[in-house]
């Protein structure tokens, strides 16, 4: 009889529906060992966030087909080795969508109002009514950073209360957010005019500390911001100080950087304008049946034969085409990470072009990986190859898979991507040699012969002498190690590119410096 694994604490309706194909032993609290013991005998699992799957359980795991995290996020798996053995990996991405939303909801009312100061107040006998005097969110403007699904429904409800959204979120087109009844908006305008700012991305070395005392300053003294996301995406120390000083009027937070909070934050000391939660928006009853449910109606239909519609890795790929198409695979996604970092905000279309050899292997997962890593700036972890071409149309991209069967440059054939934004179009092209390295070939048709890295600058200038001089010098200034140069140009003292290999990520007060600098027209900090 198949056999289910379930490891860590599910809601009973998740376990119903895996009963009704397969046999269920629930073994909580298993070490590392114990679980490497028993996981041969089974055909799933379903974990929540306790179990850890590392690639030496997934090496035992003869019989394993499905890994169900029943949450979001699936850091606790390693999804490489899972998709190396093809074993499906899903979770539930929606489930807690609406917990979430009102979790930030319920603290935008609190802080308007006071609920937590004035109930405290009351407890401790007092009648307080004119310290706790409070604001109307009627005709306020909501900034909302982040327009995902739970950001979304914020938006929604923050219309029907009487609110004026703006939004700040890069990949959701004009046509979208008109729909939603927001109207979009730079970052830094979002937290100049907001009367409340409440976040909604995901924490990605971009996003970290994105709210600092930098842009802290910027707000309205009266001011209050919400962050109900992620951890870390807040400098939690300047904020306890603006709290402080007066900067802003008010916070309310459910999530941080270190969980849990620790007994020394200075969150802790403040007395007034704080709100601090424990981390419950999935803490619902509502919510953690839907993820025990979604997941779990998921390993029932994979075990049927049928397919799962949240999975985090690719579906219906065997492991000999996984192996076969792994660096295709990650030229595909590193090229679509370049292109977001590189073509801005709002890109409207998405042209793929699949050159020589390219034409013959599948397209389909080469176009989906291209889109996971153009999304993974802004969704990070959220974004997967099921759901990137969703997210895609979602945020008015129009795809186009062009295949080109002419001879390129490169014998193994190539992969060029063309992007059109609100900025103007870029284009970049790259190719698998045959030991597998992943080379960018050309960007904006100039011709160039890279490897990516971790950390990359490219440029766009005039070939002139001395700027090559000058912008080593200000990186030196600024301690940032060169691991590598090259330029790409079509004609001497015309227009080139540059790219640098780079040790260290480019701060923004460099990056600025560059862009002063005569003769460079762009500067585009890379994170791979």
């Amino acid at each position: 009889m198949t056999k289910v694994l379930v490891s860590d604490p599910i809601d009973q309706a998740g376990i119903d529906i895996l009963s009704q194909v397969a046999q269920v032993d629930q073994r909580l609290g298993l070490s590392l060992n114990e679980l490497k013991d028993i996981i041969g005998e089974y055909e799933a699992l379903m974990i929540r966030s306790g179990t850890q799957v590392t690639e030496e359980v997934i090496e035992v795991a003869e019989k394993l087909r499905i890994i169900g995290r029943a949450g979001v996020g699936v850091d606790n798996v390693d999804v490489t080795a899972a998709t190396k053995r093809g074993v499906l990996v899903v979770n539930s991405p929606g489930g807690n969508t609406i917990a979430a939303a009102e979790h930030a909801l319920a603290l935008l009312l609190s802080l308007a109002r006071h609920v937590p100061q004035a109930h405290a107040s009351m407890y401790r006998g007092a009648w307080d009514r004119k310290k706790f005097v409070g604001n109307e969110l009627y005709k306020k403007k909501l900034g909302v950073v982040g327009l995902g699904k739970i950001g979304s429904h914020v938006s929604k409800v923050a219309n029907a209360l009487g609110m004026e959204v703006i939004a700040y979120d890069p990949f959701v087109s004009a046509e979208r957010a008109q729909q939603m009844q927001v109207a979009l908006s730079s970052i830094e305008d979002v937290f100049k005019a907001a009367d409340f700012i409440t976040l909604h991305l995901p924490r990605t070395p971009e996003t970290e500390n994105l709210v600092n005392a930098k842009i802290l300053s910027t707000m309205k003294p009266s001011a209050k911001l919400i962050n109900c996301a992620r951890g870390g995406i807040i400098a939690e120390d300047e904020l306890a100080d603006a709290l402080n000083s007066g900067v802003i009027a008010g916070a309310a937070l459910d999530v941080y950087a270190e969980e849990p909070l620790s007994e020394n934050s200075p969150l802790r000391l403040i007395k007034e304008g704080l709100i601090l939660t424990p981390h419950l928006g999935a803490s619902t009853v509502e919510a953690q049946e839907n993820v025990a449910i979604d997941v779990a109606e998921q390993i029932r239909d994979v075990l049927l034969g049928l397919s799962a519609r949240s999975a985090v890795n690719i579906p219906g790929l065997s492991a000999e085409i996984m192996d076969s198409l792994k660096p295709h695979l990650q030229l595909a996604e590193t090229l679509g990470l370049l292109a977001s970092q590189i073509s801005g905000p709002h890109i409207k279309k998405l042209e793929v072009r699949l050159q020589g050899e390219f034409t013959q292997h599948p397209s389909q997962p080469l176009v989906v990986a291209t889109l996971k890593g153009l999304l993974s700036t802004a969704l990070g972890d959220r974004i997967n190859y099921v759901n990137a071409s969703l997210e895609a149309k979602a945020r008015g991209i129009n795809v186009v898979e062009v295949k080109d069967e002419s001879a390129p440059d490169f014998s193994g054939g190539s992969l060029q991507l063309n992007t059109l934004s609100d900025d103007g179009g870029h284009s970049l092209a790259g190719t698998v040699f045959a030991d597998g390295e992943l080379r960018i070939t050309s960007i904006d048709e100039f011709p160039v012969n890279v490897a990516p890295s971790r950390y990359m600058l490219f440029t766009r200038h005039r070939d002139m002498p001395g700027i090559i001089g000058q912008l080593g010098s200000l990186l030196g200034v600024h301690n940032v190690n060169i691991a590598s140069m090259q330029v790409g140009r079509r004609i001497v003292r015309g227009e080139a590119v540059m790219v640098l290999s780079i040790d260290d990520p480019i701060p923004g007060e460099l990056l600025t410096s560059i862009l002063e600098v005569e003769g460079i027209n762009e500067a585009h900090p890379i994170t791979l």
